[in-house]
């Protein structure tokens, strides 16, 4: 009983201290120790020779012949072979054919054993609906790089989720008629896919939330990432450094979905944010009266991780490549930033 009383009373003390100690000091989640995170498998890089499959996961590629000409001249440049999925140019409403098709062709490019990277034809939506119809067995016996952004976040989540690297860059659809209005975006896939991932100096900017973080990148479209909540291709960010970016939405949209991801403790643990191209933000009867970057940092006030602005990736015509899933180091100030990725 003695016992007992000592034991109690040492506990309600230490309680007490805990309450004082805690109530004193301002403790974010960055604080508490984070998931261990592996080291994802790296495809291998692509040499003269090897075959690109290029698929349709999401919308309708009407009218889009000319572009995935363009798409297949270039790689054919770069001395690549190309296979163009069967149901590319297929139709179905929005979709560039019924889930089945669009599934059968992603699902044959990850099965095929001479076929070293599936490049998306473009995004828009419809990724989500065949992602629990794909089988990843044979791809996990032979990894390839999977190619895109935007609708192909989805994939990008799924792909990081068994264990693999795959590459945030330039779709089909993006390729003008003149190459060289986007030549940084094709010079940085191209060392990317062959060679290595380049580093990037950002420019600075005053809203940047200054610090230093290292860790897996990962992430992608955020209402796509919102999209994956609650569900088992939803990417854990404990330990490791978001990328988004966001076109054609309210300033409050955008704010909803990070609250509803804050909510949902999709931010505890983050070691950091880099902030892409926010593009064309729809305006709103009522105006939401700051800008997308105070939006930004408001929503995340409550935690103490870096937040870089100004990467130059999503839906712009400059749309710089990025390995998803590599450790990259991240050094965040005022007057730049850079992105280190490790080789």
């Amino acid at each position: 009983m003695y016992i007992y009383n000592m034991t109690k009373k040492g506990f309600i003390l230490s309680l007490c201290f805990l309450v004082f100690f805690f109530g004193k000091t301002q403790v974010s989640a960055q604080d508490l120790p984070t998931k261990i995170t592996t080291k994802l498998i790296q495809p291998p890089y692509l040499k003269a020779g090897d075959t690109v499959a290029i698929v349709a996961p999401s919308g309708v590629l009407k009218n889009r012949t000319d572009e995935v000409a363009r798409a297949k001249k270039l790689l054919e440049s770069w001395q690549l072979k190309v296979i163009i999925g069967e149901h590319v140019f297929s139709k179905d409403n929005h979709f560039a054919g019924s889930d089945q098709q669009r599934c059968e062709d992603f699902q044959n490019a990850l099965d095929n054993p001479n076929v070293k990277a599936i490049w998306s034809a473009r995004g828009g939506y419809g990724t989500v609906r065949i992602l629990d119809k794909l089988d990843y067995t044979k791809f996990l016996q032979q990894p390839k790089w999977v190619i895109g952004y935007s609708d192909i976040t989805a994939l990008h989540n799924q792909i990081h989720t068994k264990g693999v690297e795959s590459i945030h860059a330039i779709m089909c659809v993006s390729l003008p008629e003149d190459l060289l209005e986007i030549k940084e975006s094709i010079d940085t896939f191209k060392a990317t896919l062959f060679s290595k991932p380049v580093n990037y100096t950002l420019k600075g900017s005053n809203y940047n939330r200054e610090g230093n973080a290292t860790g897996q990148l990962v992430g992608g479209n955020l209402t796509i990432l919102h999209t994956m909540l609650g569900s088992n291709t939803s990417i854990d960010v404990s330990g490791k450094i978001l990328f988004i970016e966001e076109i054609g939405e309210y300033k409050y949209h955008i704010d909803r979905m990070l609250q509803s991801m804050k909510r949902a403790g999709y931010f505890d643990n983050c070691k950091g944010i880099i902030v892409g191209d926010m593009s064309r933000m729809r305006k709103n009867t009522t105006l939401w009266g700051t800008n997308i970057e105070q939006l930004i940092l408001d929503a995340l006030a409550d935690y103490n991780f870096p937040i870089a602005f100004n990467m130059p990736a999503g839906h712009e015509d400059d749309n710089r490549a990025m390995i998803m899933g590599r450790n990259i180091e991240l050094t965040v100030n005022s007057k730049q930033t850079t992105v280190v990725f490790d080789k």
